[in-house]
C-alpha cells in the first residue's frame, strides 16, 4: 500500500468513525453529519485537503458537545456564590496539544473566587498521574486529604485528585476547605467513567 493510499484509508477510516459518532450525539447532530458529508465529498472529489478541513472541525464541534456534557459535572456553587462555566477553557488546553475535554467552572461571591477544572483524557491528566498514583511522592509534594478512598493533593492552597486514572479534577483559589466540600459532591463514580 502506498503512502497515499495509506492516507485516503486513514481519512475514510476517520469520517466513518466521525460519522457513527455523530449519529449518536442528539444536539448539533445535523450540523455535524453536514460537516462529515462535506468531508466525505470532498475526499470521493480527491480533495484530501479540504476533506481532512472539515473533519477536524467536526471534531472540534463534537469535543465541544462532549465538553458541554462534562460540565454537568461540576459542583453547584455554594450558597451566597455564584457559579459560570469558562467556554474557553477547553480551547485554551486544546491550543497547549492538549486532547479529550476540559471544563472550568468560576465561582464567585463578590470579594472571593475559586475555579474547579476538569479534565479528561488529557496529556495533562497523564503527566499529572505518575505523582497522583503514588502516596509517598503526594506526602513530598503537599498535604494529602482523604474523601472516603479518594485521595486529594493540597499544595499551596491548590487541590488535585485522579479519577480513575483518566480525569484530573483542580480547584484553586479562595479556602481549600470550601473547595474540598465541593468536591466531595462530585459524583466520581459517573466522572471515571465519562465518555466511555
Amino acid at each position: 500500500m502506498t503512502n497515499g493510499q495509506e492516507d485516503r484509508m486513514r481519512i475514510a477510516t476517520t469520517t466513518i468513525t466521525l460519522a457513527a459518532l455523530a449519529l449518536a450525539a442528539p444536539a448539533q447532530a445535523d450540523e455535524v453529519t453536514d460537516i462529515l458529508a462535506s468531508a466525505l465529498a470532498a475526499y470521493e472529489e480527491g480533495d484530501i485537503a479540504y476533506a481532512i478541513e472539515e473533519l477536524d472541525y467536526a471534531k472540534q464541534l463534537m469535543q465541544g458537545l462532549q465538553t458541554g456534557e462534562l460540565a454537568k459535572f461540576l459542583p453547584a456553587a455554594p450558597e451566597g456564590w455564584t457559579m459560570e462555566v469558562n467556554s474557553d477553557a477547553n480551547m485554551a488546553m486544546s491550543m497547549f496539544g492538549g486532547g479529550g475535554a476540559t471544563t472550568r467552572g468560576e465561582y464567585e461571591n463578590g470579594s472571593e473566587s475559586f475555579s474547579i477544572t476538569i479534565m479528561v483524557d488529557n496529556p495533562m491528566v497523564v503527566s499529572m498521574g505518575a505523582m497522583l498514583n503514588n502516596t509517598a511522592m503526594m506526602g513530598q509534594m503537599g498535604n494529602v486529604r482523604r474523601m472516603g478512598r479518594q485521595r486529594v493533593l493540597e499544595q499551596n492552597g491548590e487541590l488535585s485528585m485522579l479519577v480513575n486514572n483518566r480525569v484530573l479534577v483542580q480547584g484553586s483559589g479562595s479556602d481549600p476547605d470550601l473547595i474540598m466540600s465541593l468536591f466531595e459532591t462530585i459524583d466520581l463514580d459517573a466522572l471515571g467513567s465519562f465518555g466511555q
